[in-house]
């Protein structure tokens, strides 16, 4: 194989900005971390699946469904949600999270009744056949809670506006936002809110050329956040 270098802008759902170097025919992606703009951690879990946290909240985020529905007016993410050991209860409300989408605007979570006007089975349906776990939370969380924001007609569940969040608790849940326009590719962004502070969950929608990409060089773009994250020694 002919040697040759090839320098490309590269998106992996982490990052903003990235290169794709190849030397003798070798592809390591070489990356920039997130600038989520507040103090956290980022992790990849999974080619889809993100973890963002700081010293009070702590948010997993599942996205693959959003990632093959471009263009489509309806976004919806699996997350979960927890306060870390030390903190008190945090009563999670729907106005505590909202959307950045890549044309810089802010989306606030769509209400149930805007959500019982559409019929979104074939998403759902799609999202219970390519579901990613999203399991990921501090050692304390061990009790199982629903984020109850929203509930179809033909559910025993209702819908609640609020959910109460305690170290013990592991909370999870669906939750879907109207995007007008349609969802587009690139960098999006989703906020939560907590008492004290703001957890960004950043993820990408990807292009095919990319989503190549990083299921090719998954193990080495996720070693690479983890050490962009790890807090350097004194």
């Amino acid at each position: 194989m002919e040697l040759k270098r090839i320098v490309m802008q590269v998106v992996i759902g982490l990052t903003t900005v990235g290169t794709l170097v190849t030397v003798a025919g070798q592809e390591k992606p070489i990356i920039q971390a997130p600038r989520p703009g507040v103090p956290e951690i980022v992790q990849m879990e999974g080619q889809f699946v993100r973890v963002a946290y700081n010293n009070e909240g702590f948010v997993t985020l599942g996205y693959r469904i959003v990632n093959e529905s471009v263009g489509e007016e309806w976004v919806m993410l699996e997350i979960g949600a927890t306060v870390r050991q030390g903190q008190p209860n945090y009563k999670l409300t729907r106005e505590a999270l909202t959307l950045d989408t890549p044309d810089g605007k802010t989306i606030p979570l769509a209400s149930n009744s805007e959500f019982l006007k559409v019929d979104l089975r074939a998403m759902q349906n799609r999202a219970n056949v390519m579901r990613d776990s999203i399991n990921y939370f501090p050692p304390g969380a061990t009790q199982a809670c629903r984020i109850g924001f929203f509930a179809d007609v033909e559910d025993r569940a209702r819908a609640f506006d609020e959910v109460e969040l305690n170290p013990q608790r592991a909370c999870l849940g669906r939750i879907y936002f109207q995007v007008p326009g349609g969802i587009k590719l690139g960098q999006h962004w989703l906020n939560v809110k907590f008492q004290n502070s703001l957890v960004r969950v950043p993820f990408r929608i990807l292009t095919e050329e990319e989503e190549k990409l990083l299921q090719k060089n998954y193990r080495d773009i996720r070693q690479q956040m983890q050490e962009a994250f790890t807090p350097k020694k004194q």
